[in-house]
C-alpha cells in the first residue's frame, strides 16, 4: 500500500502555492503589500507608446484608479459619460471580459471624476466604490454579490473635490473612511463592511478641530502590524488616527499634520507603513514618521522625525531602509527611513506635473507625470535616470505590476507592458 501524504503537509504546501500566486497580484491601490512595493524581478525599464507594449485596451476617459490584478483578471473602475461602471479585463488578450453598472451621475470635479477609488480583490470577489457613494461587490463571473448606498445610508458626502478614497480589503472586511468637513457640517467617520454581504459591522465616528477644507481627506487607510497587533491607519482633519479593526475604537492619535491651523490643509497622499512606522504626509509639510506601540496622544512621544518637503498628490514609497518623496512638480528626495536624514535631495526629473504615486520594484522605481512620461529610477543611495518613457497621453493613476509586466492607464488606453515572465513549475 501507498503511504497516505499527511494532511498538515498538503495544507502547508498549499497555503505556500496560494501565498506565492497572491504575490504575483496586485490586488489593491498600492499592490501586494500595501505599500507600493513589489517583489517583481526583470520588470521592463523602456518602452513607447509603440515598442514594449504586449497590448493596449481603448478606454473611455481618464481616472485616477489604479488597474487591480488577480491571474487572468483585470479590474478597472471606468467613466463613461454619465455612467460608471466595473470592468473585466483577460490579462492575456487586453480584451474586455464583462462590464457592470455601478452608478450614473458621473461628475468632473477638476482632474477628478467619480471613477478615482481603486477596487480591492480576494482573488475570489472584487469590491468597488465610487465616487458617488456607491459600493459593489461581484464574483469573477461578473454577479453582482450586493450592493450600498453610502450616501444614502450615512449623509451626503462633503468633500470640496468629490469622494476619492479606495476601500481597505483586510481579512474577512473592507474598511470605508469619509473623512469630510468642507460642504457639510456632518461627522467623518470609518466603516467595516462584512465582504460578503455587504453589511456594516462597525461605524466610528472621527471628530477633529480641522476646520473649513481641513477635515477633507483623499487618503486610503494603511494597515500597520507590529508584534501581535494589527491597527488601521487614517489620515486626515490634520491628524492621524489608528483603530481598532474588531471595533473602530480609536486606540491612538498624532497631531501635528497642520501646525498653522490652515484652513485649506486637505490631505491626499495616503499614509504609508513600513517595519513599524507610520509615515504620514499632510499637505506638503511637515510630514511625519511615527513609531508604532503608542495608545492615547502620540503627538510627541512617538514621533521619530519631521520632514518638510513632503509631498501634495503622490503617496511616498520606501522598501523599510529608504524613503522616497516625490513632489507634484516633479522634485524627488531620499531620506534614511528610520531617521529622516536625507541620504540625496531636490533632485529633478523630467518637468510636469505628479499626480500618480512612485511604486518600487526590481530595484527601480517607477515615476508617471500627468502627461504619460514615466521615469526610471534606480533605487538607493544615488539618484540615478535609468530611462524616460513617454506614452504621450493624460495619466493620473499609478502603476500597477504583475508577473513581470508594468500596467499603466492613461486617458486613452490600458497598456501591458512587457512580456509576461514565464511561471516555473514547482
Amino acid at each position: 500500500m501507498r503511504k497516505r501524504t499527511p494532511l498538515a503537509f498538503v495544507i502547508a504546501v498549499l497555503s505556500i502555492a496560494a501565498t506565492a500566486r497572491a504575490g504575483d497580484n496586485w490586488p489593491q491601490w498600492r499592490g501586494p503589500s500595501l505599500n507600493g512595493v513589489s517583489d517583481e524581478r526583470n520588470l521592463p525599464a523602456r518602452w513607447t507608446a509603440e515598442e514594449n507594449i504586449t497590448w493596449k485596451l481603448s478606454l473611455p476617459a481618464w481616472s485616477g484608479s489604479t488597474p487591480i490584478i488577480w491571474g487572468e483578471h483585470i479590474f478597472l473602475n471606468v467613466a463613461d459619460g454619465d455612467n460608471l461602471s466595473l470592468w473585466c479585463v483577460d490579462r492575456r488578450q487586453g480584451a474586455v471580459v464583462w462590464k457592470k453598472p455601478l452608478a450614473g451621475g458621473n461628475t468632473k470635479m477638476r482632474k477628478q471624476n467619480m471613477s478615482s477609488p481603486s477596487p480591492v480583490t480576494d482573488g475570489r470577489s472584487v469590491f468597488v466604490m465610487t465616487g458617488t457613494g456607491i459600493l459593489k461587490g461581484f464574483d469573477f463571473s461578473g454577479r453582482e454579490l450586493w450592493a450600498r448606498d453610502i450616501q444614502k445610508d450615512y449623509g451626503q458626502f462633503g468633500l470640496n473635490w468629490g469622494y476619492a478614497s479606495s476601500p481597505l480589503l483586510f481579512e474577512d472586511s473592507l474598511y470605508v473612511q469619509v473623512l469630510h468637513g468642507m460642504n457639510t457640517d456632518e461627522p467623518s467617520y470609518l466603516l467595516r463592511l462584512d465582504k460578503k454581504s455587504g453589511k456594516t459591522l462597525w461605524k466610528a465616528e472621527r471628530p477633529t478641530t480641522a476646520i473649513r477644507e481641513s477635515p477633507d481627506s483623499y487618503t486610503t487607510p494603511a494597515l500597520l502590524r507590529y508584534g501581535k497587533a494589527t491597527e488601521i491607519v487614517v489620515t486626515g482633519g490634520d491628524c492621524v488616527t489608528g483603530h481598532d479593526p474588531a471595533t473602530g475604537r480609536e486606540l491612538w492619535r498624532a497631531g501635528g499634520l497642520n501646525p498653522d491651523n490652515d484652513p485649506w490643509y486637505r490631505i491626499i497622499a495616503s499614509p504609508v507603513v513600513a517595519d513599524g512606522i507610520v509615515y504620514a504626509p499632510t499637505r506638503v509639510r511637515p510630514l511625519l514618521a511615527l513609531r508604532s506601540g503608542g495608545r492615547g496622544d502620540i503627538t510627541q512621544s512617538h514621533r521619530m522625525w519631521a520632514f518638510q518637503n513632503g509631498p501634495d498628490v503622490p503617496t511616498p514609497v520606501t522598501d523599510g531602509k529608504f524613503f522616497y518623496v516625490v513632489n507634484d512638480r516633479g522634485i524627488m528626495w531620499c531620506l534614511d527611513a528610520k531617521t529622516g536624514q536625507e541620504i540625496y535631495g531636490s533632485q529633478r526629473i523630467k518637468p510636469g506635473t505628479y499626480s500618480a504615486s512612485p511604486v518600487l520594484a526590481d530595484g527601480k522605481i517607477y515615476v508617471t507625470n500627468e502627461d504619460g512620461l514615466t521615469t526610471v529610477i534606480k533605487a538607493g543611495p544615488k539618484f540615478e535616470v535609468l530611462a524616460e518613457n513617454h506614452l504621450n497621453d493624460y495619466c493620473l493613476s499609478s502603476p500597477a505590476i504583475s508577473d513581470g509586466q508594468i500596467f499603466i492607464r492613461t486617458a486613452q488606453h490600458l497598456y501591458c507592458i512587457g512580456p509576461r515572465a514565464t511561471k516555473k513549475l514547482s
